[in-house]
């Protein structure tokens, strides 16, 4: 496996082909705040529209909310109220019981939370169970208002938190291989033991 790390930053919708062409997959990775998020959101669409393997994590996973809402959807001024407070469409959202807590670093979501897969779905084939627990650490969601729209649209939510119904994962069926999730995998990976989905990311760049 050859990684390529790309700037975000270097994107644009004019070097798609040059910078993204050559690759088996597409992986966007955490991160916070607006630094290079035009550029992420035009990878993804990139490999949404060309059926390339993509994995995204937290704010990647984010992101490909975005992505889908601004460009499928067709949603004025989607985005992430942590991008931009005052959007039209935040189809990511900071929870409300989160709001009213001053201390920033009181308002993220830390630890281990269990998380309930739909079965028949990427997920569940990759995990091969139904109820798993993964590490967060992040302070945005899923905006639970457009879960509807983006089902009917052909992105499924397909993990969700058992408590607060919050969304861990989405996917898009129809692609080879497309998913995001909110959680930090990478947290629970190991050089001897790599997570199943970072292993499943792998695997379908190769194209096996």
């Amino acid at each position: 496996m050859n990684v390529e790390r790309i700037h975000s930053e270097e994107i644009n919708k004019n070097n798609l082909k040059e910078m993204l062409g050559h690759l088996d997959g597409i992986f966007v990775a955490p991160g916070f705040g607006q630094r290079g998020v035009d550029g992420k959101i035009f990878a993804i669409q990139y490999a949404r529209e060309h059926n390339v393997p993509f994995f995204g994590v937290c704010l990647g996973m984010q992101m490909a909310v975005i992505e889908f809402a601004k460009n499928v959807l067709n949603l004025e001024d989607p985005n992430s109220t942590e991008m931009k407070q005052n959007c039209v469409n935040p189809v990511i959202d900071m929870m409300q019981e989160q709001k009213t807590i001053v201390n920033m670093g009181g308002t993220m979501r830390l630890g281990a939370y269990a998380c309930t897969l739909k079965e028949n779905t990427l997920a569940h084939s990759i995990y091969g169970e139904t109820n798993i627990t993964e590490r967060h650490r992040h302070r945005y969601e899923f905006n639970n208002k457009y879960l509807e729209a983006f089902t009917d649209h052909g992105m499924m939510a397909s993990g969700f938190n058992p408590d607060s119904n919050l969304v861990e994962i989405v996917e898009i069926p129809s692609h080879k291989f497309f998913i995001g999730v909110q959680f930090h995998p990478e947290l629970k990976s190991t050089i001897l033991k790599p997570h199943p989905l970072f292993a499943a990311f792998v695997k379908a760049c190769l194209g096996s």
